[in-house]
């Protein structure tokens, strides 16, 4: 099959390697119909994160079952599925409390590689939703997205206990704050302000349901956010970001007591212990738990209610995944759809 393999920062190539196999009575083998570069994928192809190369890359993505394991029960050749970035048996304590990203049987999809022909998915019962049957093509863009950034906006949003009556803002304006200020609107937030300076991007986020966009950044775009708010703060806080900068725009942005949803994956995060003391602000995220959402976001998907896959701006064939990598580097594309 052909796979997308990361050799060094800047380094992505297409190549040829084996075939998936069952190698528990728990696994899945699936056909991948779409797949996806994500925001994550960029750490180490900027060099930011510690890259031990070649390693297969991608953790997002949707596809038809091929095989199974000889102990999988749910699921059978031919049905459509959409899988979370972290395999799960989703009956474990932690599982059942809803937080299957952090498993006790986890299993990272970005060690195995999904932007490929084809993946093996371990725990697949666990870890594999099916959709209510085989999707159009204009569904999977959608399906996709449910996958990571809109499970990830909608944790994010859920965290920040976005909700009625809530003025929620929303540090980032890629592709999961994108999907948290749509997360943010489903759950009935009353104002959505997003920090964006690209017009492109404050497009979509109004067209998901921001009311508000400032363009400014830390100290200063905080100061604005306190003036849309009475010098409040937003009551939820949506991190999608991950820097020492948007996490401290996202606190002081919160009023007391308000909360403060971080997905963004952090990079050199330190808290002044003294000023988040004095804040009153509630902080709760990490690895979104996107398998807790998938039946509700794929229903929703399907019943064409939400639209979360207008996020991909760009789409290209698999072979090409190392133009996709380039596209979202240089901030051309909000995100990238690879066709196997």
């Amino acid at each position: 099959m052909r796979a997308v393999v990361m050799h060094a920062p800047g380094d992505v190539r297409v190549e040829q390697r084996e075939d998936p196999k069952i190698l528990a009575p728990t696994d899945a083998i699936i056909r991948l119909s779409a797949a996806c570069v994500c925001g994550s994928d960029l750490w180490p192809y900027r060099g930011v994160e510690k890259h031990d190369g070649p390693v297969p890359m991608g953790h997002e993505y949707v596809g038809v079952v091929e095989e199974v394991g000889s102990e999988v029960r749910d699921l059978k050749p031919g049905q459509f599925t959409v899988g979370s970035f972290f395999a799960s048996d989703n009956t474990c304590e932690i599982c059942r409390a809803g937080y299957q990203s952090r498993c006790v049987h986890a299993v990272p999809m970005a060690a195995i590689g999904t932007q490929a022909q084809r993946a093996r998915i371990p725990l697949a019962d666990g870890t594999l939703v099916a959709t209510p049957g085989m999707p159009g093509a204009d569904l999977i863009p959608s399906l996709l997205a449910a996958s990571d950034v809109l499970g990830t906006g909608w944790f994010a949003a859920v965290a920040a206990e976005a909700g009625p009556g809530k003025t929620v803002a929303v540090v980032g304006d890629g592709a999961v704050g994108l999907l948290g200020v749509l997360a943010a609107g489903q759950l009935g937030a009353e104002r959505i302000v997003v920090f964006s300076r690209h017009a492109d991007r404050q497009k979509l986020a109004v067209e998901f349901g921001a009311t508000d966009i400032i363009t400014e950044r830390g100290d200063e775009g905080v100061a604005r956010l306190k003036d849309l708010t009475g010098g409040l703060g937003a009551h939820s806080v949506i991190e999608a970001v991950g820097t020492q900068e948007s996490m401290m725009q996202a606190i002081r942005s919160a009023r007391p007591g308000g909360h403060v949803g971080y997905v963004g994956v952090t990079h050199d995060v330190e808290l002044p212990g003294m000023e988040l003391f004095f804040s009153g602000v509630h902080l709760h995220g990490g690895p979104a738990p996107v398998r807790r959402f998938l039946p509700e976001l794929i229903q929703l998907i399907w019943d064409r209610k939400i639209d979360p896959g207008k996020v991909f701006d760009l789409e290209l064939p698999l072979e090409q995944a190392a133009e996709g990598y380039k596209a979202m580097d240089e901030r051309r594309a909000v995100k990238v759809l690879l066709r196997p």
